[in-house]
């Protein structure tokens, strides 16, 4: 990692697309976790007691993050760095997952289309939880006005030249919110209900991300999720998937797996467990990886 005064760059990776990254986080959906301006990301954060404003770019093939609002100290530099690698999955390495699709006559238009593409997660633990809450049964345009609507009420705001840049809010605030406001929000009222709890679930210490993390493998972690009310298959292995980082994670359920699936001619029947499963071990222990490409395939562009 090079530093110069308040911009971090990280070197690329092999196999790394910075446009298809964008592109993901740029999809025509009203996101109020970041903000996409021309060729950059906007991100609002907070790291400990500090809130942080990023302005993350490319140039010469590295990601320069620009620390636009907070203390750009060495240690928090590093952190800032630290989450910026979990948010694209810089770590991971691509080669095997490219190797096999390659060979699928299926989808194998994929490494040349979506070249690059990484599956951008969800660090905080909290914050995804509520994302599946949120989105469970409803289309994803509604689901992200709710979202707006819970951030700006009860997450914080970052002014920077005229614009406005939210952080989600801490489970310590949202275990206080009352029902009926939320409700007047218009989440349901088992929504409601589940947002409260898994906040209060935090806030008592029985679920973060190294408890989760700490556990032996996907099913104990799994078990453990599923433990809780309103959060069910598919929103376990979302989170799985996008959080934790589970390579074999599979929402099952999802509507816009399904239907790329059938697009492509590996299903003809939504209800056809058996084909999917066979599907899914010719990706063994890259599932997750390539249900991002399925889902990406579905917004060619």
């Amino acid at each position: 990692m090079a530093i110069e005064t308040n911009i971090i760059t990280i070197k690329e990776p092999p196999l790394f697309s910075f446009a298809e990254c964008l592109w993901f986080l740029n999809r025509n959906y009203d996101d109020c976790s970041h903000t996409v301006k021309e060729d950059a990301v906007w991100k609002a954060l907070q790291l400990g007691e500090e809130n942080y404003l990023l302005k993350i770019y490319e140039k010469d093939k590295t990601i320069n993050i620009e620390v636009v609002v907070g203390a750009a100290s060495v240690k928090s530099k590093k952190l800032l760095e630290t989450f910026i690698i979990d948010w694209f999955d810089l770590n991971n390495i691509l080669e095997p997952f490219y190797k096999v699709l390659r060979k699928d006559k299926q989808l194998s238009y994929m490494y040349k289309d979506f070249y690059g593409l990484r599956l951008m997660g969800i660090p905080d633990l909290f914050e995804s939880l509520c994302w599946c809450i949120i989105g469970q049964q409803i289309n994803l345009s509604f689901a992200y006005k709710l979202k707006r609507r819970l951030v700006e009420r009860y997450g914080t705001k970052l002014e920077y030249e005229g614009s406005s840049f939210y952080i989600f809010p801490d489970f310590k605030v949202l275990a206080q919110a009352a029902a009926e406001e939320l409700k007047a929000m218009q989440f349901s009222s088992a929504k409601a209900a589940y947002l409260i709890n898994i906040a209060q679930v935090f806030s008592d210490g029985v679920l973060s991300k190294s408890i989760l993390k700490a556990l032996p493998d996907q099913e104990s972690r799994y078990k453990l999720l599923t433990s809780f009310h309103g959060i069910g298959t598919w929103t376990a292995n979302y989170v799985l998937m996008k959080t934790i980082r589970d390579p074999n994670s599979v929402p099952h359920g999802d509507a816009g797996l399904l239907k790329a699936l059938i697009n492509h001619g590996i299903i003809d029947d939504r209800k056809d467990t058996q084909n999917i499963k066979l599907f899914f071990e010719r990706y063994k222990n890259m599932e997750s990886y390539i249900v991002i490409y399925l889902w990406r395939s579905l917004a060619i562009r």
